[in-house]
Order: structure tokens, then C-alpha cells, then sequence
């Protein structure tokens, strides 16, 4: 029996990728300007006993951690080889970095809501004044630093997650402001708490979003902006097509979707598989590998196995 396969652009770590193409200064420098951030702000939380300013600066060292597992990821993807046994190179690094990343949000925010329930009741008191200053030095980092990695979240679920730690921060520098704010004008310490447990509420929801992305792609779930029906629809429609089956389509990382799918046909592999990759290419689908089956040889073939 003939096959004939088409891979539009192949899948291989020496083929070039998005991964390839996406900024690795801009990681770089914003962990280690957030790193310096951490050492300052959890010293003055220390300093004045401000739930708050821990908080904020645990979610800071997730930050650095995210940033700098995100950085390696990165350039796993872009220069790690490939092997015989790892023939897509690391470009799965970069979901393990995501979910790595959700896993320390969700521990930071359980570790301070089990501190804030453990003050329950102890009066709290903070200096106002240093938790504004602290607050406004943080969110000036966390904005300067969503600016340097907005562009790439849009290409890295790795840079994503790391993006989603700073957004939190930034947040969370707000709510500190307010704590300071109101600490300063009222004196009720307990302002400290209440922003730290909803930095948490805010955080963990976001976290969630983020493994439940990087799970579906461990999971070679269809990306949610490939219609898999239409798809078959349209590959079917192919006037020389007798029939489309075993139609796969998965992520193996962000930016590069893959697909792969059989088609029945007597007429010419090289008609068939131009028209195949066109409607593969309308849906974002440049990684293809389409298998050719001569339909005739086809039935012939399941006419003697069922006699």
C-alpha cells in the first residue's frame, strides 16, 4: 500500500519556532531587578512585622523563580538538541515552567491566608508611612516589569505565567498602598491583614486559569481556537478525498500547534496533499503531517479482510 506524507514546516528542534524568535533579555533583566525588589521589601516586612509587605514579597520571590525557570525554558527551546528519543528537543519546558509556576502562586497564597488567620485577634500594628513608600517602590518594579513582558506572554505560556506573577505583585502593591493609607489615617492595624487575604483571593483563581492551560496541553487536548469539526468538514469537502480519518490535533507548546490526519483518495498524492496543507493553513495549522491511502487499495483490502 503507497503513503505519501506532507510535513508543512516539520516539527523538529533544528526547525526554526516562535520559541526561537521570542526576547530572552527582557526575562533576564526583570528577574534580576525583581530579585533586588524581594531583598528589600521582605527585610522591611521583617522590620515592621507587616503581613502585608511578606505577602507581596513571597509572591516577589515566586516572581524571580518564575522569571528565572521561565528564562531556562526558554532557552532550552531555542538551543536544546534533539535526539532520536527526544525528537521534539525542550519545547515542552516551557509548559512544566507554567505549571511549576501556578503550584508556588497557590502555596504563597495559602501560606498567607494561614498567617493572616493566625493574627486573628493579636491587634496588629504597622507603620503606615513605610508600607506607602515600600508599596509605591514596588509598583513602579511590577509596572516597569509588564512592560518589558507583555509583548512575549503573547507568544510563551512560560513568559505568560511569569507575567501573571508580576501582574499579581503589582496588585498586591496597590492593596499594600492601601493598607499603608489606611493604617496611617485610622490606625486600624488589621488593614494589613484584610489586603494580604485578598491579595491571596485575587491570586489564586489566576493560578488556577494557568495550570488548567498548561494541563491541557500536557494533556494533547485540541487548542481552543482550532474548531476540529470544521476541520474534518473541510478536509472531507476536498473534491478528490473519499474519506478523513485518524484527524489529531494538539499543542506542543505555545505558538506551535500540530496536527496530523489520514485521507483516502485515488487521485494524485501531490493534488491531494496541496489542497490538504491550504485548508490546514486556514486554521493556523503549519505543522502537518498528512498521510496519503489510496482509496481503491483501501476497499480492496477491507473486502478481503471481511471475506
Amino acid at each position: 500500500m503507497g503513503h505519501s506524507h506532507s510535513h508543512s514546516h516539520g516539527p523538529t528542534a533544528a526547525t526554526a519556532t516562535s520559541a526561537g524568535h521570542r526576547r530572552i533579555w527582557p526575562m533576564a533583566l526583570a528577574a534580576g531587578i525583581i530579585a533586588a525588589y524581594f531583598v528589600v521589601e521582605l527585610v522591611t516586612g521583617l522590620l515592621v512585622d507587616s503581613l502585608a509587605l511578606i505577602a507581596d514579597a513571597g509572591h516577589m520571590l515566586t516572581d524571580v523563580v518564575a522569571l528565572l525557570m521561565g528564562l531556562v525554558a526558554l532557552l532550552l527551546a531555542r538551543h536544546g538538541s534533539a535526539t532520536d528519543d527526544r525528537s521534539f528537543g525542550w519545547h515542552r519546558a516551557e509548559v512544566f515552567t507554567a505549571v511549576a509556576n501556578a503550584v508556588l502562586l497557590i502555596g504563597v497564597a495559602a501560606f498567607v491566608l494561614y498567617e493572616a488567620i493566625r493574627r486573628i485577634g493579636t491587634d496588629p500594628e504597622v507603620p503606615g508611612l513605610t508600607l506607602i513608600v515600600v508599596a509605591l517602590i514596588g509598583l513602579a518594579v511590577n509596572v516597569a516589569m509588564m512592560m518589558l513582558l507583555r509583548a512575549d506572554s503573547r507568544q510563551s505560556i512560560a513568559v505568560r505565567g511569569a507575567y501573571l506573577e508580576v501582574l499579581a505583585d503589582a496588585v498586591g502593591s496597590v492593596g499594600v498602598l492601601v493598607a499603608g493609607v489606611v493604617a496611617l489615617t485610622t490606625g486600624w492595624g488589621y488593614a494589613d491583614v484584610v489586603v494580604a487575604v485578598l491579595i491571596a483571593l485575587w491570586v489564586v483563581p489566576r493560578a488556577v486559569r494557568l495550570a488548567l492551560d498548561a494541563m491541557r496541553i500536557l494533556n494533547q487536548q485540541a487548542p481552543a481556537h482550532v474548531d476540529v469539526e470544521a476541520l474534518r468538514r473541510e478536509l472531507a469537502a476536498i473534491p478528490s478525498v473519499d474519506d478523513v480519518h485518524d484527524l489529531h490535533v494538539w499543542t506542543l507548546t505555545t505558538g506551535m500547534d500540530v496536527a496530523t490526519v489520514h485521507l483516502d483518495s485515488d487521485c494524485s498524492n501531490t493534488d491531494v496533499l496541496a489542497a490538504a496543507q491550504v485548508v490546514m493553513a486556514r486554521h493556523g495549522l503549519e505543522h502537518a503531517t498528512i498521510q496519503v491511502d489510496p482509496a481503491a487499495v483501501q476497499r480492496r483490502c477491507r473486502d478481503e479482510l471481511t471475506w
